[in-house]
């Protein structure tokens, strides 16, 4: 069976998604198993750009290089290409409803929808915020790839 492939976005592909796919890689070669993982925004303001300097000195901090990764807009060839395309929040799921072929809509989610147990369905955009958003987005993101790694992978 092919290795499975998933894609994050949100907004710009500068924090929250990057912070998915770097932890995402992490986790998946600390659990031995295989996955394509990538990141893209909705928008295509950073393109080529790096993770913002604080997703990247937050997720250092836990163990995770994002310094290789560099931003892409999301299009519609995505959703034929991945398996799973997981949204930040439902602002840009919205968007990328827009995008996705109707046929292809089963693989489009809320990446939160890994961790129910947290009660909260949105990782908020930190870009505006302290160092405590980034540090939350980990938290958020780190608990969500767990939860996608339990269910989706390991039964593979």
């Amino acid at each position: 069976m092919p290795a499975p492939r998933i894609l994050f976005f949100c907004m710009g592909n500068i924090c929250r998604s990057p912070t998915a796919d770097g932890v995402m890689r992490a986790k998946l070669q600390a659990a031995g198993l295989h996955a394509e993982v990538d990141s893209a925004g909705t928008h295509g303001w950073h393109v080529g750009a790096p993770p913002d300097a604080r997703s990247q000195a937050h997720a250092r901090r836990r163990g995770y290089d994002l310094s290789s990764l560099r931003a892409r807009q999301l299009v519609a060839e995505d959703f034929e290409r991945f398996d799973l395309v997981l949204a930040m929040d439902g602002d840009n799921l919205a968007h990328a409803e827009q995008l996705c072929p109707p046929g292809r809509r089963d693989r489009l989610n809320l990446l939160l929808d890994y961790a129910p147990q947290l009660g909260q369905r949105e990782v908020p955009d930190p870009y505006y915020g302290s160092d405590a958003g980034f540090e939350a987005v980990l938290d958020l993101v780190e608990a969500a790839c767990d939860g996608l790694i339990a269910t989706e992978l390991q039964r593979r």
